[in-house]
């Protein structure tokens, strides 16, 4: 199949609408400071964001199956807005919570249709690559949410115009993605498809490591966002403005990591590239959790973000593309496994409470070796997707 590129273009955007679910991670520390919350009430409006990813995922892979992947999509994007602009009209704790909540079932429903979507009008033998690419774009709208916050709220006076920025923004991606000629696959649309035959797939040994695999990647991917700073506060004594640097240097490493990605994913092939960063993504959690130098531990925060960048397409890719017929099945089953995002997090918490912050990232140094394992154990189980 070639490439649509005006149509790979377009999807692409719609992978920045799918970024604005990070706005998360800012809007709460405003929220907290505004509405005077403390920390264990402030953790409510993440789980309302990410809970419906396992909720939602599903049922999203039926939809698609029967009204099509652009227009479910399309529908993802515009309960997104809605979910933005309800904080911003009204303003109050509750009213976050029901805002997120729709801006996470919003970016359930837009991660289960847009990754098979690109998938779909890129064309299978790059496909890895362009889902790299879209990866990137991603991490660029994840960084941009910050920046934007903090530039709205010294300019304007009101932080919360981002969630007007973003709503906008979103609407017209939708616009986008009816001005072109887009043809879907349609070997994924099958009539037979049902919540039970998602399900079943988890007997797939195959489908089941991947959907771990993914589950894994996501909670890491949160898991350093959300306990990397107290980590080094708690060991190096790091001013927290200094640890929040770190946060930045590990967007900065996926970013990076992202682009290169797709650019090294045209020459190898997926299952090779997944075994390669998924070892050295260990190698890199392992020195972060013991070495004795502080500047270092931040700076390895983008070597981290960088390895791990492309851990989460390339086994997207690797599972759909071995088996194209069960697309919106496994679309549904991997998204389902975003919830990992609220999983891993508290687990990481007890076992700081119950240790320290250093064995809390021998956890997740854990969880990066299983996915190694998943890549090795797995190979003799698909047919390898060609780059």
């Amino acid at each position: 199949m070639n490439t649509n590129k005006k149509a790979v273009a377009v999807v692409m955007v719609s992978f920045i609408v799918m970024s604005f679910v990070d706005l998360v991670g800012v809007a709460t520390d405003y929220v907290k400071s505004d509405l005077n919350l403390s920390d264990g009430i402030v953790q409510f409006i993440s789980s309302a964001a990410f809970l419906w990813f396992f909720v939602f995922s599903v049922p999203t892979g039926l939809m698609q199956a029967r009204f099509g992947k652009r227009n479910v999509l399309s529908a993802g994007i515009l309960l997104s807005a809605v979910g933005l602009i309800l904080p911003f009209l009204s303003y109050g704790f509750t009213s976050v919570l029901i805002g997120f909540s729709f801006l996470g079932i919003g970016n359930a429903i837009i991660q289960v249709s847009a990754n098979p979507l690109l998938i779909s009008v890129s064309g299978s033998e790059k496909a890895a690559s362009w889902m790299s690419l879209s990866q990137f774009i991603k991490s660029v709208g994840s960084m941009a949410a910050p920046f934007l916050a903090g530039f709205l709220a010294s300019q304007v006076g009101d932080w919360k115009w981002t969630f007007v920025v973003f709503a906008v923004v979103s609407v017209l991606s939708v616009v986008l993605l009816y001005s072109v000629n887009l043809k879907e696959d349609k070997s994924g649309q099958l009539s037979n498809t049902t919540i039970g035959s998602c399900l079943n797939l988890l007997g797939n040994k195959y489908v089941a490591l991947m959907v771990l695999g993914i589950f894994l990647i996501v909670g890491i991917d949160v898991g350093i966002n959300a306990v990397s700073g107290q980590f080094m506060i708690e060991k190096f004594q790091m001013k927290p403005d200094v640890a929040a640097k770190g946060r930045s240097l590990y967007f900065f490493g996926k970013l990076i990591g992202c682009f290169l990605g797709a650019v090294l994913l045209t020459k190898f092939k997926p299952r090779t590239f997944l075994n390669l960063t998924s070892t050295l993504l260990c190698a890199a959690l392992l020195v972060f959790a013991f070495y004795p130098v502080a500047g270092v531990s931040v700076a390895l925060l983008a070597v981290i973000g960088f390895f791990g960048a492309n851990i989460f397409p390339l086994i997207f890719t690797l599972a759909v593309g071995n088996l194209p017929e069960k697309s919106n099945e496994i679309s549904g089953l991997m998204m389902m496994a975003i919830s990992g995002g609220a999983v891993i997090p508290p687990v990481m918490g007890f076992i700081a409470g119950k240790f320290n912050y250093t064995i809390s990232m021998l956890f997740l140094l854990a969880c990066a070796a299983v996915i190694v394992l998943i890549g090795l154990t797995n190979k003799s189980q698909e047919q390898e997707v060609t780059a």
